[in-house]
């Protein structure tokens, strides 16, 4: 564990933001996100309590612009998936559906405060644009024939994929499927989990029209 003088040189290096934004992280990641104050924070790095202030306003700030970190790396995650997935359609979206729930798995507090929106602004440019490019990202699953429905179906159909995927990913993160997981082996993975749950769900997108 690096003491407070050491961890409060990071100022002096000019990278105090970076510092507070680690130190918030670890203390959503370990604590959860009721946890996570300005005073906290400043302690954790080991300098004034009105040091997050400066950098970020409030809590809401410092909430905001680390989510938003957390929205990049999402991003990122689901770009990487994608793009592994290769070119047809269901493939890679099984891919994107198990980089989702890995995520949520992996950065469990950085997950729920990412979909926390009363503790957020999303009026703060750093998260609306994390959060644009994110939807950017799940826009990569589209389906064959969901480029000739209706606008209300191709958002319905997009909708319905996040809402199981995300719902999933909750679920299990929270350990809230554990039990009915353990029913068909104690050994399933939450891969495969997803796995059967996208390939069960049967949605596509159908075009208006013969």
């Amino acid at each position: 564990m690096e003491s407070g003088s050491k961890r409060g040189r990071s100022y002096h290096h000019g990278d105090l933001r970076g510092a507070l934004l680690a130190a918030a992280e670890r203390i959503v990641e370990e604590k959860g996100v009721q946890a996570l104050t300005l005073r906290a924070t400043a302690r954790a790095v080991g300098v004034s309590h009105t040091a997050p202030q400066n950098h970020f306003g409030d809590l809401t700030g410092l909430l905001s612009e680390l989510a938003a970190v957390g929205y990049r790396r999402f991003t990122e995650a689901l770009t990487t998936a994608g793009a592994a997935g290769g070119e047809e359609p269901r493939v890679r979206n099984l891919a994107v559906g198990k980089a989702y729930v890995a995520f949520a798995l992996a950065h469990r507090g950085m997950f729920a405060l990412m979909f926390r929106s009363e503790r957020l602004d999303i009026h703060r440019p750093a998260l609306r644009d994390a959060i644009e490019a994110s939807r950017v990202a799940l826009r990569q699953t589209a389906l064959p024939g969901e480029d000739r429905a209706s606008p209300l179906n191709a958002a319905a159909a997009r909708a319905a994929r996040w809402g199981l995927v995300h719902g999933l990913a909750v679920l299990i993160s929270e350990g809230r499927l554990t039990a009915l997981m353990r029913t068909v082996s104690d050994n399933i993975s939450p891969d495969d989990f997803i796995e059967a749950a996208l390939r069960n769900a049967g949605m596509k997108a159908q075009p208006d029209g013969p």
